[in-house]
């Protein structure tokens, strides 16, 4: 198994996490707000010095390629293009929506295995980014961007097979899923480094690496800024 720095900033907390065969070696988190760009270089730093200071070889870095904040992740992307490129190892790319599906998938042994997951990271208004998945992470939903209304999910709540929906944007659907009685809510799901590792070493064994120089986040729509209101005096 490869050792692999784990990066992940997609949402509200900051994370990075050093894994190998399975394991947490060392693992650094901040839940304070959206303050990546002064926190992400020194919980790097941290795992990176575990590695030094126990002679062991970085084989990989994974970043987490959203959907999620545009801001968040391009400062996680751009730290490990440059740790990469610097180190000459490959990169990995996780995708957050099967990252939130993983770790609530692990989070209990009594999921029944014809579950549907639904990962919901909140963007604007009713508006989430999200998915649904299997049990093998394979899509019944295509990632996308969706704004949420009374017909949202119906082909998966015609199931009528057990659903679980999570993530920063999944309260925005709580209503959507009354009339589904076996659909559930998972409570605090966040994208964390330390729930990567599954999908990075999966990707390490299968060579699945993306380009260093030219992999851009998966946003899902495009980028709207908005222009800040100036005072009348």
């Amino acid at each position: 198994m490869a050792t692999i720095l784990n990066i992940e900033t997609s949402g509200a907390p900051c994370s990075a996490s050093l894994s190998s065969e399975g394991m947490i070696l060392s693992h650094r988190e901040n839940f304070e707000g959206r303050n990546h760009a002064t926190m992400l270089s020194d919980m790097i730093k941290t795992c990176i010095d575990y590695a030094r200071d126990h002679d062991i070889k970085l084989d990989a870095v994974a970043a987490s390629m959203g959907p999620g904040s545009y801001t968040g992740l391009r400062i996680g992307l751009s730290e490990a293009k440059g740790i990469a490129y610097a180190l000459g190892i490959p990169l990995i790319g996780v995708d957050t929506l099967k990252l939130l599906a993983s770790r609530v998938m692990f989070s209990s042994d009594e999921i029944e295995p014809d579950t549907i997951f639904i990962p919901m990271v909140d963007a604007r208004r009713m508006e989430v980014y999200t998915a649904a998945y299997d049990f093998a992470l394979d899509d019944l939903i295509a990632p996308q961007a969706m704004i949420l209304d009374e017909n949202s999910f119906r082909e998966i709540k015609d199931t009528g097979r057990p659903i679980l929906f999570f993530g920063s944007g999944a309260q925005k659907a709580c209503g959507i899923f009354a009339d589904a009685p076996q659909a559930r809510f998972v409570p605090d799901v966040e994208a964390l480094a330390v729930d990567m590792i599954a999908l990075s070493e999966r990707a390490y064994a299968m060579r699945d690496f993306i380009d260093t120089a030219y992999s851009t986040p998966t946003y899902l729509k495009d980028f709207q800024a908005t222009t800040p209101k100036h005072k009348v005096l």
